[in-house]
This record gives structure tokens, sequence and C-alpha cells, in this order.
């Protein structure tokens, strides 16, 4: 295969029509037939994948050039999400600008050039898949909820995704309700997955401010659950975080399994496996 047929391959499993700004070919390859796939693959992992004999590295997070430079423009998938679960526009677009904001201002001390240049150096194929592997997890996600009955309280939510995949269970960090408690009813649930990054303290709040109950995240800042916990914990509200590698693993294992019905060896380094 060549790296653009994995990335449409990518994009299909995902149901996207464009590549999203925060994944790119950074170097392209042709006659890919070994590949090393993985969630942060930089400098030592290159180094190691020219030495095994690999033809592709395939990273999930951006890694430099335009894909890391672009990230931010992602980020406005939130707005999508947040309207889908009932949040007026204006107020979806007003809590994505603060994201916004903050990752566009992060581009000035970035060393985007790095990476890049170092696999064009060894002469192997590098490429990152972020937003279309986010998006068959979200998916996935999504599923899993809806099969949890109307009712649940939220430990059953918990229960619930902890026995639909392997990646939770056999995840090092376990699925966690940061806000909220496990007794209380998980009520009208959203999933905010696949758009950049997790949306933090604007997007949980509004969500909460429009008849969201429970909100699924797979990480936030220690500080923005904190204050969340302070607003909404004795409201009903209730904030799950199912964990970062293990929830980005259940996007990535699918299309690990579809290279290899195409007759690629597909090698996985930092992942959850089911």
């Amino acid at each position: 295969m060549r790296t653009e047929e994995i990335m449409e391959l990518a994009l299909r499993m995902a149901g996207l029509s464009a590549v999203p700004a925060d994944s790119a070919i950074h170097v392209p390859g042709e006659e890919i037939k070994r590949v090393l796939v993985g969630i942060d693959l930089e400098a030592p992992e290159l180094l190691w994948a020219k030495e095994e004999g690999f033809d592709l590295v395939l990273t999930h997070h951006p890694p430099g050039g335009l894909s890391a430079l672009n990230f931010w423009q992602v980020l406005w998938r939130q707005v999508e999400l947040m309207v889908g679960y009932g949040v007026p526009e204006d107020l979806a677009q007003a809590a994505a600008a603060e994201l916004v904001r903050e990752n566009r201002l992060v581009n000035h001390a970035r060393n985007y050039l790095r990476l890049p240049a170092l696999a064009r150096a060894l002469g192997i194929a590098y490429m990152n898949i972020h937003t279309p592997f986010d998006e068959i997890g979200r998916r996935r996600l999504i599923r899993a909820v809806e099969e949890v009955l109307e009712g649940a309280t939220v430990g059953e939510l918990v229960t619930c995704l902890r026995s639909s995949f392997g990646e939770f269970r056999n995840a090092l960090t376990e699925i966690e309700v940061v806000v909220g408690n496990s007794q209380n009813p998980a009520g009208k649930v959203a999933v905010i997955h696949g758009a950049g990054t997790n949306g933090g303290y604007p997007v949980a709040k509004v969500l909460f401010d429009h008849g969201v109950d429970t909100v699924i995240y797979i990480h936030i800042r220690p500080h923005e659950a904190h204050r969340l916990a302070q607003e909404y914990g004795g409201k009903g509200k209730n904030l799950v975080v199912t964990g970062h590698i293990a929830s980005d693993s259940l996007g990535i294992n699918p299309f690990l399994e579809a290279l290899r019905e195409r007759g690629l060896e597909v090698v996985p380094f930092d992942l959850v496996l089911p």
C-alpha cells in the first residue's frame, strides 16, 4: 500500500470525506508492507523502526508539520458535538473559541520541523492519523452508551464501558467518575471525543447547563475537573474520564485489523490491546 491509500482507508472507516487538519503524511512512502503503529512515535521510535526494517511509522498524535500547526482547527468540531446534544450554536461557538485561542498560542513555542526532518533524513515513511482514529473510537463509545438501560446509574454506565471493551479492562488506568458519583443517575449522556482534545471546563459547563447529565471525556486537566466538581458536583451532574491511552487505542485497534486484512504486517507499539 501507499501512504495515501492508508490515509484514505482511515477516512472511510471514520466516515470522513477529507483529511482533517490534525492528520498528515509527513514523509510519503510506497510499497508499504511493514508498519510500526503507536500513539506517540517520535525520534527514538523512528530510529528503532529504521533499524528493524519497517517501511512506515504511523503515529496517532501530530508529531510536527502542518498537522501540529493546524491542530487548533479541528477543535471547532466541538461545536458540532455540543449542538448535537442540545447546546445553542452561539454558546457552543463561544465554548470552543476558548480552546482554540489557547491551542493556537502553543504554536509559537513548537519545533514543528524536527521529527518530519528526522524521518526524511532516515528515509522512512512517516504519517499521523489523529481525528479519524478518534472518530472511530467515539462511534464505538456511543454504541456502548446506547446499550445502557434507561434509568441506569453512572456506576452502571462505567461497568458497561468496561465490559464492552478489552482496552478498558486491560489498561493500567481505571475509568473514573471525577465529577458527581457512581450512584447518580446517568441521565442524558454526551460523549465528547474526536474533536482534537477534551472540551475542558467550558464545554462541559455548557453541556451541563443545557440538559446533559453525564459528560464522557477521555481525559481532563485536574484544575478544570476540580472547578467543575465545585460548581456541579452537588447538582447531580457527572463527568466520567475513560483514560487517554486506552481510549485512543479503542479507535486505533480496528484500523490495525483492517491493515492486516490487506496483507500488511502491523506491529503495535504503545497501544492497549483488546
